[in-house]
Parts: C-alpha cells; sequence; structure tokens
C-alpha cells in the first residue's frame, strides 16, 4: 500500500496575487526616515571625552584604606608604582599578580634612547624587599634599536622614588596598615 499524498491547499481555494511593492510605497519614505535617524544616536560631538589612561584614576581592587590588594600585594607599593610610572604608557598592569609592565617610552629630549619598566610588588607588606624593579633601555643604531645597559643608579632611583610614594600615601591614610 502506498500512502496517499495530500494537497496543499484545496483545489478550490482563491489563488492569491504576489506582493506588489505598489502597496508600500507610501510608506517607504517614513521606513527609511525611521531608519537613518536610528543611525545618528543623538550624540553631540562637542559631549564626547578625550581618551585618558584608565589605570590611573581608579585603584583597581584597592578598599579604602587597607593596605593589602584581592591579590595579595601592598596596595600603598601598587598606588605609588603607579603614580611614580604614570608618565610612561602602560602595557598592561595587573593587582592582583602585582606586574606593571610600561610599553617603550622615548623622552622628548632624546631620539635616539628609549625605556621601558616592569614593576613587580611581591609582598603584602610595604618594605623595600617587597619592590622589584627592572629598567630596559634601547639605543637607536642606523634605522635599528639595539639593547643597551641602563646607567647603574636608574634602576635603584626609580625604586626610591616608587618607595616614597608608597610610604606619603600611607602617612596620607593616617599610616594605617
Amino acid at each position: 500500500m502506498t500512502p496517499r499524498l495530500q494537497p496543499i491547499a484545496p483545489l478550490n481555494a482563491p489563488v492569491r496575487a504576489p506582493l506588489s511593492l505598489g502597496r508600500f510605497l507610501p510608506v517607504l519614505p517614513l521606513c527609511a526616515l525611521m531608519a537613518l535617524s536610528a543611525c545618528g544616536g543623538g550624540r553631540d560631538p562637542d559631549s564626547l571625552t578625550q581618551p585618558r589612561n584608565h589605570l590611573l584614576g581608579v585603584d583597581r581592587g584597592a578598599t579604602g584604606g587597607d593596605d593589602e590588594l584581592k591579590g595579595g600585594v601592598n596596595a600603598y607599593l601598587w598606588r605609588g608604582a603607579i603614580d611614580t610610572l604614570s608618565f610612561m604608557p602602560f602595557a598592561s598592569a595587573d593587582a592582583n599578580g602585582g606586574v606593571i609592565l610600561t610599553d617603550w617610552y622615548q623622552p622628548p629630549a632624546s631620539t635616539n634612547e628609549r625605556f621601558k619598566i616592569a614593576a613587580y610588588i611581591l609582598d603584602r607588606r610595604l618594605r623595600s624587599d617587597a619592590l622589584r624593579v627592572s629598567v630596559f633601555r634601547q639605543e637607536k643604531q642606523g634605522t635599528e634599536w639595539v639593547d643597551t645597559p641602563v646607567a647603574p643608579n636608574t634602576t635603584s632611583d626609580i625604586t626610591t622614588r616608587i618607595l616614597a610614594r608608597a610610604r606619603q600615601l600611607r602617612a596620607d591614610n593616617g599610616s594605617r596598615d
């Protein structure tokens, strides 16, 4: 036995004419106007703000006067490092891990050298051994950048400035640990 096929529409059903564009022409300009007005967004270009470094305005995990970030690093050292290195562009900053990496920075007075800094916060206590700073320097030779050693006191100067800023932040907070 073969199954009997059923017709999709009854044989005596009226045949519908295909939709014609003529029926929709009066409403078409209104639809186009509504679609175009949605694209503008209604923003005033003068009300937009300039881009800014979002890491400078936020402690990213520090809670008020606590001296610890959520990841176990000292909040004063973290903030001191961010403040001290803020003249350089940041490549990444991880408050939980206590790592700050800058991008290459070329001093305005020098066109043939550039610097990069990595700062590591290693402890929850505000101590000098809780901070490790590495400074990298390159000089331009021809068209290529070549690694060169930094001056012997550069790393210790930056470390000292970060520690001084961290101590100042703690003093400003009432020396609460």
